[in-house]
């Protein structure tokens, strides 16, 4: 017997941090590109090129999480794992990305507690039960 499950306002919720989590890493890795004639910079990222690659890879992984959310708002149980998995990633990034440039920490911890939040709420029982339908 099949039975729809309605959306919970906490996957909505999610659906919409998700958002807002991506795009934070986006302009992240968009400022960070900015950053590439600041030699203090550079340094601290041990050379051009690994702060070129920090800023791609935070880039991606923001289009990337993104254009999945949208599945979240379907119900799709793919989306709730990549999802997850790409707001672990972001965490670590951000963590990196704090150490790494602290005067853009508060932009990072801000972006660390969207992305628990983003999981908590992934993870919840009635979530679970709409990704199941």
């Amino acid at each position: 017997m099949s039975y729809s499950v309605s959306r919970p306002g906490g996957v909505t919720l999610v659906a919409v941090l998700t958002w807002i989590s991506g795009a934070l890493d986006v302009l992240a890795g968009t400022l960070l590109l900015f950053q590439t004639s600041i030699a203090s910079v550079v340094e601290r990222f041990g050379g051009e090129s690994q702060l070129i690659t920090t800023a791609i890879l935070s880039i991606l992984v923001g289009v990337v999480v993104i254009v999945v959310a949208l599945g979240l708002m379907r119900g799709s149980a793919g989306s709730r794992v990549v999802i997850t998995i790409f707001q672990a990633l972001s965490i670590m990034s951000s963590v990196f990305l704090a150490i790494a440039y602290p005067p853009g920490a508060i932009g990072e911890y801000f972006s660390i507690a969207i992305a628990v939040i983003i999981i908590a709420l992934l993870w919840t029982r009635r979530a679970s039960d709409f990704f199941r339908r």
